[in-house]
């Protein structure tokens, strides 16, 4: 897929990488095992409805596996969570080795030591460039009071500050 003419991919990787980011996880329950990935381009979108979004690469093997769930689980990682970020992008069969879950009834998985957690339903997924728009439904949320996010900046993790 060809670029903006003039406009260099490792430039624009670079800029947008000035923009620190939050990093969320992005798990359900499929076939009876964890499917999920770790995405840094998670916003909020509406309160009425109450819609979030994140993007995922076209070129995602997971993502065919997670639009089949009937609920998206999303947890806001912690700042101690830079170790998990990197398994959560790592293979797909390690990736929640170890880690504290917790699954709803419906299949959505979060992270027992996350800042935030949302159940959710997938809205609509809108084709972007290289990438998939997914428009998330909530259907309940809560937070940590006390706990700082994760953010990735410059292609690297580190707690806010």
């Amino acid at each position: 897929m060809p670029g903006e003419p003039g406009l260099d991919p490792t430039l624009l990787r670079a800029a947008f990488g000035a923009f620190p980011t939050g990093v969320v996880a992005i798990a359900a329950s499929v076939g009876g095992r964890a499917v999920g990935l770790a995405a840094s381009s998670f916003t909020s979108v509406s309160l009425a409805p109450p819609l979030v979004s994140f993007s995922v690469a076209t070129t995602s093997r997971t993502w065919p596996a997670l639009r089949r769930a009937p609920r998206l689980g999303v947890t806001v990682l912690a700042g101690h969570h830079g170790a998990v970020a990197r398994q959560l992008a790592g293979p797909a069969e390690g990736r929640f080795t170890g880690l504290p879950l917790t699954t709803t009834a419906d299949g959505a998985i979060t992270l027992d030591d996350g800042v935030a957690w949302f159940d959710t339903t997938i809205e609509r997924a809108v084709a972007a460039g290289d990438h998939t728009l997914v428009l998330l439904r909530l259907h309940s949320a809560a937070h940590a009071a006390d706990a700082a996010p994760l953010v990735f900046h410059r292609s690297g993790f580190r707690p806010a500050v």
